[in-house]
């Protein structure tokens, strides 16, 4: 595992990346776009997994995340300015190098939860440069309902500030997730059936944080995108997307919300899209009792294209 830094496009972070390289003759690149609260470094099993199959893997640390938060103040902060395009713009420099470095590889993209929007919006612009895509834990919100988020948002950061961390913006995303799992009695069951995971993910305070009104605004702004006619027309026609997610996952809302986005892609044109839900898996199917067989469908995937 290699790590490196380069400037952010806000002009002040550095971002932390990671590449996981292939000894001998890669098949392929495979960039990971993390989600919410979390790290590029939590998918190192699923890298070196890749690695073993010929794909050299990379990834970076949002702003607000990992190594690329300054503090543990800035966690959840992405950038003054509110920005997506400068989040976009990060994960844009880490995809120019690698592949300047990796000339003539098949390069495919891969996001997960909030990293699935992120993704989205990201192969509406550069899909043309890509092999394939991976939108892995996503779901499909209507306009109306992000304007009233964003609205709130803005509110409560007119009062206390884009650094707060408000419990109500925190409820209106995510209050109804765990209630599917409410007898569980613990606060993350949404996330993974695997108890060991939950356990650890809690323990860790690169993940366990609440989100600023910053962080929820560009958040919101990048779903709101994602789901939009624009966004979506954007997708090149003949870009492989592999839609990916538990069927119990609330954030896709129990499979409808993944159903209607790979619907919107088929109906926008694109040729080759397909999807899997597996049955009785929660949010991060990376790291639930699936992981074995998602890993193996993702592979198929990759392998399928590379020929």
């Amino acid at each position: 595992m290699q790590h490196l830094n380069y400037p952010s496009a806000d002009g002040k972070a550095t971002v932390h990346a990671v590449i996981w390289p292939v000894e001998g003759s890669p098949r392929g690149v495979v960039q990971i776009i993390h989600g919410m609260c979390e790290y590029i470094e939590r998918y190192a099993p699923f890298a070196e997994f890749l690695n073993a199959n010929g794909y050299i893997v990379c990834g970076e640390d949002h702003g607000g995340h990992g190594k690329t938060a300054a503090s543990p103040e800035d966690l959840g902060y992405f950038n003054d300015e509110r920005s997506l395009d400068a989040v976009i713009s990060d994960i844009r420099t880490l995809h120019r190098r690698v592949a300047e470095e990796n000339p003539n590889l098949p390069y495919f993209i891969l996001g997960h939860s909030m990293g699935s929007f992120f993704c989205r919006n990201y192969i509406a612009r550069y899909g043309t440069e890509l092999s394939g895509a991976v939108i892995m834990g996503t779901g499909f919100k209507g306009g109306a309902l992000l304007n009233t988020a964003l609205a709130m948002t803005r509110l409560n950061a007119f009062f206390m500030g884009w650094k707060h961390r408000s419990g109500m913006i925190n409820s209106l995303a995510f209050g109804s997730y765990n209630k599917r799992f409410k007898e569980e009695k613990n606060s993350h069951s949404w996330l993974s059936r695997d108890s060991e995971n939950i356990t650890a993910y809690k323990a860790n305070g690169l993940c366990n944080f609440r989100f600023t009104d910053n962080g929820f605004y560009i958040l919101f702004s990048a779903i709101k995108a994602a789901c939009s006619k624009k966004v979506i027309s954007a997708v090149p026609k003949n870009l492989p997307v592999y839609f990916v997610a538990g069927k119990e996952d609330p954030v896709g809302d129990y499979g409808k919300g993944v159903i209607k986005a790979y619907k919107k892609f088929k109906e926008s044109g694109i040729e080759r899209v397909n999807i899997s839900l597996y049955q009785d898996a929660r949010h991060e199917i990376l790291n639930d009792f699936c992981k074995e067989k998602v890993r193996a469908d993702l592979l198929d995937f990759f392998n399928e294209i590379v020929g």
